[in-house]
């Protein structure tokens, strides 16, 4: 499928899961995440869900990278340049919805993307080869080539693989893994 068909269906796909079931399939993805050998590493980024969208409830992973004693990334979107700003989460950081709804700090310590050791990527699909789509304005791809080669790319997801995403650029940037309710799939 295309990505333009593939962000109609998973959104709408989305908006059929009751809050309940967003709970409950976001624990489960957030137990699956236990059991990849990621947790030695450092500085993690992670993205804040957006509400509206029914994005994948990441407050579950916050709770083991803080019970890990992990340093948390977290990111400002400038819509201009279509780049992130990242910021280290502590208990003095603000967070404040930006007009998109997304939930972003507004003060903190900036952390160079080249810090950052592990990534949860936010997404509405993806394919068996490691593809995503999300949004579609490029913010994730371009932070990831920033960020070391070997930074480790975790895609979270509601639902299972599609076979192929069939207009995959030659900027996309590929997943090393993707963590639903049942499964680790590795790339």
């Amino acid at each position: 499928m295309l990505k333009k068909e593939l962000r109609i269906k998973y959104k709408e796909l989305r908006q059929k899961l009751s809050l309940e079931e967003i709970e409950e399939k976001s624990l489960a993805i957030a137990n699956q995440l236990l059991k990849l050998d990621i947790w030695d590493n450092t500085y993690f980024h992670i993205f804040l869900p957006i509400e509206e969208q029914k994005e994948v409830n990441s407050e579950f992973i916050l709770n083991i990278l803080q019970a890990k004693d992990k340093e948390i990334v977290i990111s400002r979107s400038d819509f201009e340049t279509t780049s992130m700003h990242h910021i280290l989460l502590t208990d003095n950081t603000k967070i404040k919805k930006n007009e998109y709804n997304i939930p972003e700090p507004i003060n903190g310590l900036s952390v160079p993307a080249e810090m950052i050791d592990v990534v949860f990527v936010p997404l509405l699909a993806y394919d068996k080869q490691g593809n995503r789509v999300g949004y579609g304005k490029g913010f994730y791809d371009k932070f990831l080539s920033k960020c070391r080669p070997n930074v480790v790319k975790i895609g979270l997801s509601f639902f299972e693989t599609e076979e192929l995403i069939e207009d995959v650029f030659e900027n996309d940037i590929k997943l090393d893994f993707c963590v639903n309710t049942e499964q680790i799939i590795r790339f």
